[in-house]
């Protein structure tokens, strides 16, 4: 594993990692749990890490907020100000637009009868893109256009290997797919779009640097085959962009759950465990020493069901288990129903002991709160209130 990877040791075979002794206190007695802590300062270190990164890199910086659905980390991702950010939910881009954003991509594959929401939207904003990868969805676009007379601004998805939604660069009809929107009147072509979104399934950092080279590699093999030199090669995923020390060979850079980390993050060697901002504060509502058991109140729809880096340890289980002052504990949470989370552990603390629980997917545990408790040095000292919906 990589100097970044979290340092860990493995005790009866139970992952254990080592915190950082600046995070080892925080006043929680006055919260009900499950509860999700947000970190301010590892928040504000992280942003500001990326974002310098952008700068001394010369490329665009668009962050996710898909991560976090919060106005206060948005502006902390730019600086403390607003600026050109991406969502993946038509309520993020009402969201922020309202809260004084400007330039949004909303990334993912516009569902034709969202158009009218994204035309008055877009009205009152100085950008708002979308991304299409079919001819079919041109041809909704286009339909709407002769219509109504909105022009969209559009990026063209493209695969660079993880399969999950954008068209093959190495296909002919997808050069004829771009070709279609370069001169299409319903569309400003504003560039090519891609996520690495399989950096999550690699096995250690160099596995990541490769991929983070076919991520970039993939865009600009395909821009210089259409012949449209102009259009801005956008990527970004939260491995590749931790990983590589400069951005090269692209235009803008979208990483999102580099605000917060998590546990996967950590242990793929995307980051340090010190740099994961978040943790879930639980109680221990049973207790059962004859079994080795505990249970706790925070299951499903506190933490996710993603079980994330199975692939690297298939013992990791749905999170790291710590006490409240995040010291790890000998300790596994080996199953979920939708309010219950299992513990195995030799001793079992008593009933009404408090834990906190490092997520392995910061971005989906997130979700689940209306709220989340702020966190500066060991005090609680905000509340911030994430977008929900679609």
């Amino acid at each position: 594993m990589s100097r970044e990877a979290a340092k860990n040791a493995k005790i009866g075979g139970i992952c254990i990692f080592f915190f950082a002794p600046s995070r080892l206190r925080v006043t929680t007695v006055n919260i009900t749990t499950p509860a999700f802590l947000v970190d301010r300062t590892i928040v504000e270190q992280n942003c500001a890490r990326m974002r310098t990164k952008a700068r001394s890199s010369g490329v665009a910086f668009r962050p996710h907020v898909k991560t976090h659905k919060t106005i206060e980390i948005g502006r902390m991702q730019h600086g403390g100000e607003t600026g050109p950010i991406t969502v993946s939910t038509m309520a993020e881009a009402e969201f922020f637009a309202d809260a004084g954003f400007r330039d949004i991509t909303y990334a993912v594959p516009i569902a034709p009868e969202k158009l009218p929401r994204v035309a008055s939207l877009a009205a009152r904003m100085e950008r708002l893109n979308i991304l299409l990868d079919s001819h079919a969805a041109l041809r909704a676009v286009e339909e709407f256009h002769a219509a109504q007379g909105t022009v969209f601004d559009v990026f063209l998805k493209v695969d660079c290997g993880y399969h999950r939604a954008g068209v093959d660069p190495n296909d002919p009809d997808s050069a004829t797919l771009a070709i279609a929107l370069a001169n299409s009147p319903a569309v400003h072509f504003q560039g090519l779009l891609t996520h690495a979104g399989h950096s999550y399934n690699a096995h250690d950092v160099d596995e990541i640097r490769r991929i983070a080279a076919e991520e970039t590699s993939s865009l600009t093999r395909f821009r210089a085959l259409i012949g449209l030199d102009d259009l801005t090669r956008s990527i970004g995923s939260t491995p590749t962009t931790s990983v590589v020390d400069t951005f090269t060979d692209t235009d803008e850079v979208r990483p999102g759950n580099y605000v917060f980390f998590d546990a996967f993050q950590a242990t793929l060697g995307s980051c340090s465990i010190h740099d994961v901002a978040v943790s879930v504060l639980a109680t221990v509502v049973g207790s059962y020493p004859e079994r080795g058991e505990a249970i706790i109140d925070a299951g499903a729809l506190a933490l996710s069901k993603d079980v994330s880096p199975e692939h690297l340890d298939p013992n990791f289980g749905y999170g790291i288990v710590c006490d409240v002052a995040l010291h790890p504990l000998a300790a596994r949470l080996v199953s979920l129903s939708q309010e219950h989370g299992k513990v195995k552990m030799a001793a079992p603390p008593v009933v009404g002991t408090r834990v906190r629980i490092v997520p392995n997917h910061s971005c989906l545990t997130a979700a689940m709160y209306d709220r989340y408790h702020v966190i500066d040095g060991d005090a609680i000292v905000d509340e911030w209130r994430p977008v929900r919906g679609w």
